[in-house]
């Protein structure tokens, strides 16, 4: 059967088709800088040229065979397609939270670029397409640890630039939870249950600003302990304690706010770079105490119009305070007669902020400096500025690290006074800054974990209204980089 149907072909069509094909093919590997695909070059000339294997033995057998081995056949064609594309080329990201409105709005899809920074080399390249790491209803991951790649990024059209939209993993998921509802937050319950353990333990809370960077180390050690030796011991309430791949990390979007080798600082909720304010996004957010007169209530058409959605209006009701943007301060200060006062909202609150394991005193309008992790560059290394830096010596550039009852630092067994880094590492935050789980609650973002770049809106939402009403048109093909 073969033998006739490649009769029937005409070679001069199917040795241009493989010729074409080849050349794509290797310009992929080119760029991909990987010649192991050479062993795929044999079955692309036995498609066009040489049909040797019944690729489509299926079409000569009986009717339910066929048939069923049509679908199969169309499916795993789909699902290697979108394997590729997803890895190389682009995929698609909703935003899930309020974190960067008014910029970017609940219920946006985004299409997003992988070429714009470089596509990666997938990390664990044997993973079910269409999911990030847990596969629906089973509740399984949804991909295999080994074969386990090094970090390699293709070259991409451009770089990270400052106040970037950028797709990334998330940083801190590289511990995680199995319960789904606590998989993101391990440290945060770490050292929250672990200091609450620590004051039962000993009966009070030390005053952490008195102490020394060895004795904050010890602290902090301490209630690391308590805090994870607590989850172990509850897996049916908290899951077992995990770990995931970094490219089968959760997809966090940011804005890119601090570049490597920039030192960031804020000062009054204004971020400086190298001690320059930054701009900030013409739609940023401030949370804001908003008092209305008795027994008023914001109109549902200023609601619509100032972007208000009812997360924002929920935060008011509770809490007294709600996000807002410059523009809507000044429309519900005007309204004299529904408003009675619009004060923004400082919260000296430390809890929580990065790095968690030193006290700073710093808060989030109030934060740093740090200086951001440039590839190639060091870092003279103290007791004082190691737990900045500690994470990305340990735990994203793979190194051993401890420090000894003299205060010493050793790496990889070596004692060390300083540090130079393998990796570019940002700074991101969402331009909703008092409403963001960003770089000052979990650090930096190694390059490792940059995903792409956003380019433009092509569904978007409104998940408080439903139906056409819902549907968000002037937003629909909205180019991301237009979005300041």
């Amino acid at each position: 059967m073969i033998d006739k149907t490649k009769a029937k072909l005409n070679m001069k069509v199917q040795w241009t088709k493989f010729v074409v094909v080849l050349a794509l093919y290797l310009l992929f590997l080119v760029w991909v800088k990987s010649w192991l695909g050479l062993v795929v070059v044999p079955f692309i000339f036995d498609v066009y040229i040489t049909k040797k294997i019944r690729w489509q033995w299926w079409r000569d057998a009986e009717a339910p065979v066929r048939f069923v081995m049509s679908w199969v056949d169309a499916l795993v064609f789909a699902l290697v397609a979108v394997y590729f594309i997803n890895l190389f080329f682009f995929q698609n990201y909703v935003i899930p939270s309020s974190s960067l409105e008014k910029s970017l709005l609940t219920g946006d899809y985004l299409f997003v670029s992988k070429v714009s920074y470089g596509p990666r080399i997938p990390q664990t390249p044997l993973t079910m397409p269409l999911t990030q790491h847990t596969l629906p209803v089973i509740n399984t991951n949804s991909y295999i640890s080994w074969p386990h790649w090094d970090y390699r990024r293709v070259k991409g059209l451009g770089h990270v630039e400052l106040n970037d939209i950028v797709v990334f993993n998330y940083p801190a998921g590289d511990s995680i939870l199995t319960e789904e509802r606590y998989s993101t937050q391990y440290y945060s319950m770490v050292y929250g249950f672990g200091a609450n353990l620590y004051e039962q333990k000993y009966g009070a809370t030390p005053d952490v600003s008195s102490m020394n960077p060895m004795e904050q180390r010890r602290y902090y050690g301490e209630i690391y302990g308590l805090g994870r030796n607590y989850l172990a011991s509850m897996p049916t309430d908290f899951g077992d304690i995990s770990s995931r791949p970094t490219d089968r990390r959760e997809n966090y979007v940011k804005r890119c706010v601090g570049l490597p080798g920039q030192t960031l600082q804020i000062k009054n909720h204004i971020v400086y770079l190298d001690g320059k304010a930054n701009k900030e996004p013409d739609n940023v957010q401030y949370a804001y105490a908003v008092a209305l007169k008795p027994g008023k209530e914001i109109p549902d058409e200023m609601l619509q119009q100032l972007g208000i959605s009812m997360e924002d209006l929920l935060s008011l009701n509770q809490n007294g305070y709600m996000p807002l943007t410059a523009r809507a301060v000044k429309a519900l200060r005007e309204r004299k007669d529904l408003v009675d006062s619009v004060v923004f909202y400082n919260d000296p609150s430390t809890f929580e902020l990065y790095p968690k394991n030193a006290y700073t005193g710093w808060t989030r309008d109030n934060y740093g400096p740090v200086w951001i992790p440039k590839k190639g560059a060091s870092i003279q290394l103290t007791l004082k500025n190691l737990p900045i830096y500690e994470r990305c010596i340990k735990v994203y550039e793979d190194n051993d690290l401890r420090v000894d009852d003299r205060g010493r630092i050793f790496i990889n067994g070596k004692q060390a006074k300083s540090y130079t880094f393998k990796m570019d590492y940002y700074w991101m935050m969402g331009d909703n800054r008092h409403n963001s789980e960003d770089s000052r609650y979990w650090g930096f973002v190694p390059e490792d974990h940059v995903v792409g770049k956003p380019i433009f809106i092509w569904w978007s939402s409104d998940p408080d209204r439903k139906g056409f009403g819902g549907i968000r048109w002037s937003r629909l093909f909205r180019w991301v980089d237009n979005i300041k």
